[in-house]
């Protein structure tokens, strides 16, 4: 199971940049990001190599850090295979609180990260429909 790592920060020029340069500074790997504007304060969403060590370290800088289970799922490129994705968990009653995704190069395989109310049914079910939940040690791979 995948772990995100959720930073809160104030919403002002220099506070991405502040992050990844702690977080560069001890060997930390980004694989994934997102960044949500809440007004006068930001979210920045990651996905890490290590992230209960990105987590200390954010902490012990005095940053709003917190870690999230996460699913992440790879499925093929292929039009109506987001739209199966969702009608799997939407049959299930599986929450799907935020979601972000991409495709990769060469290998063309989507990579969805979903944030769930229900992190161990969506695992199963999204199993049981023949998508391949993915690790982040994994990533590399893809």
């Amino acid at each position: 199971m995948a772990k995100q790592l959720n930073i809160f920060v104030d919403n002002k020029p220099g506070r991405l940049s502040a992050v990844t340069d702690i977080l560069a500074g001890n060997g930390i790997n980004i694989f994934i990001f997102t960044i949500q504007d809440r007004g006068d304060f930001g979210l920045i969403k990651l996905l890490v190599d290590k992230p209960e060590e990105a987590d200390c370290i954010l902490l012990g800088k005095g940053y709003a850090s917190a870690l999230k289970e996460v699913v992440l799922v790879s499925v093929k490129d292929q039009p109506g295979n987001l739209h199966r994705l969702a009608t799997v968990l939407q049959e299930k009653k599986i929450n799907l609180s935020d979601a972000r995704g991409t495709v990769l190069a060469p290998s063309n395989l989507g990579l969805c990260c979903l944030e769930v109310d229900d992190i161990k049914s969506a695992e199963k079910v999204l199993k049981k429909a023949g998508f391949a939940l993915v690790e982040l040690a994994d990533i590399y791979k893809l």
